[in-house]
């Protein structure tokens, strides 16, 4: 009779417990989606908009910031439904909607990492390389690497659609999602295995660019190369244009001098020749905002990658179901946390920002003209 009754009284406190679990993570999702939606949505009309931002590194921007606001409308809906329809026990869809749903998360995911890799490419190419990168990153180029990065996303996405029970309802993720089983019952250590490189490989394209700028801050020492002289007609790396001066002048007897290569050749206001300070700059705040975003990335999704490793190479390794719901659930923060970061490291785009919507941010700083008596 007393096992009946502790039965009958813990039942419905953990009845409460479920139900104020599921509230929790309700509110928490929500609050996630609406952060997701009015960042991104607002981060991707001002990158629209004004056309001071219609740069390379912007692009890809906005190409992040849209597929966020697409993960946010059409995943982060069917994992609510998922929570307060089924009670995270079962899903309340078909099975083919499971696979679409689960199909399009997994292809958020290597859309994220396959174009920030692309991106750590381009940021190193602008600062160690600024003539090439100059020419060529335009729209084309732009429009070339983000389709690029779609095609591979999808040929990651695709292959688990056509198998049996890869994608599948997981009660404790309480998502559609990669089934993860141990190595030698399923296959997805290779989906695991390219998603750590993809996002080791663009750290390291990071550290490559900041070991490339610190190597050129070292100041080194002048070296004068002196003149080649032939009756005063002096020419060579080190002549300057006091030579052509004198030569016209009639001091010097001997043959035209060659072309002075000490003198700077004019050449087109478009051929942009060297990375002047402020665009120095410039790339490098924009390098720390994608090695931000980067770094988000791996701190918000490392905890689910690891519990994935746990279950694939450990048979039947108990993950808590606390540790397993908190990992899950910085994996969904990540979609809103582009926006965030952007604006916080970028000057750039809060100064366009407030010049855009000052009626949201405050007034601005009158700028009619005023003279000193």
């Amino acid at each position: 009779m007393a096992n009946a009754s502790a039965i009958g009284e813990s039942s419905p406190s953990s009845h409460s417990y479920a139900s104020a679990a599921s509230a929790v993570k309700l509110a928490s999702l929500g609050l996630i989606t609406g952060v997701s939606l009015l960042g991104n949505a607002s981060l991707s009309l001002l990158l629209l908009k004004d056309s001071s931002l219609h740069k390379a590194p912007y692009f890809f921007l906005l190409d992040l910031c849209l597929a966020d606001v697409v993960r946010s409308a059409v995943c982060f809906p069917f994992v609510m439904a998922a929570i307060g329809g089924g009670g995270g026990g079962a899903w309340p869809y078909s099975a083919l909607c499971c696979k679409i749903v689960a199909f399009m998360s997994v292809l958020f995911c290597f859309h994220v990492a396959f174009l920030l890799f692309c991106v750590s490419v381009t940021r190193y190419m602008a600062i160690a390389h600024h003539r090439f990168y100059y020419k060529r990153m335009n729209r084309c180029t732009c429009a070339a690497v983000i389709g690029m990065v779609w095609t591979l996303s999808v040929a990651m996405a695709s292959p688990p659609v056509f198998d049996v029970g890869t994608y599948e309802f997981i009660r404790e993720e309480e998502q559609c999602t990669f089934e993860h089983r141990y190595v030698k019952a399923n296959d997805t250590l290779g989906f695991m295995l390219m998603l750590a490189v993809i996002v080791g490989t663009t750290h390291v394209m990071y550290v490559k660019m900041l070991c490339f700028v610190y190597d050129h801050r070292k100041m080194k020492p002048a070296q004068l190369v002196p003149a080649i002289s032939q009756n005063w007609t002096f020419h060579g790396p080190g002549a300057t244009g006091q030579a052509a001066a004198n030569w016209i002048a009639g001091f010097g007897r001997g043959p035209t001098p060659p072309t002075l290569v000490g003198i700077r050749q004019a050449s087109h206001p478009g051929n942009r020749r060297l990375l002047v300070l402020d665009e120095f700059k410039m790339e490098k705040r924009i390098g720390k905002m994608y090695y931000m975003i980067t770094l988000t990335f791996l701190v918000l999704w490392a905890p689910y990658i690891s519990a994935c490793y746990l279950r694939i190479f450990v048979r039947g390794a108990p993950v808590p179901q606390l540790y397993l719901s908190a990992a899950v659930w910085m994996s969904f923060a990540q979609a809103g946390a582009n926006p965030i970061i952007s604006f916080l490291f970028n000057k750039e785009l809060r100064m366009r920002l407030r010049a855009s919507f000052p009626s949201c941010l405050g007034t601005l700083t009158p700028t009619e003209p005023y003279c000193v008596i």
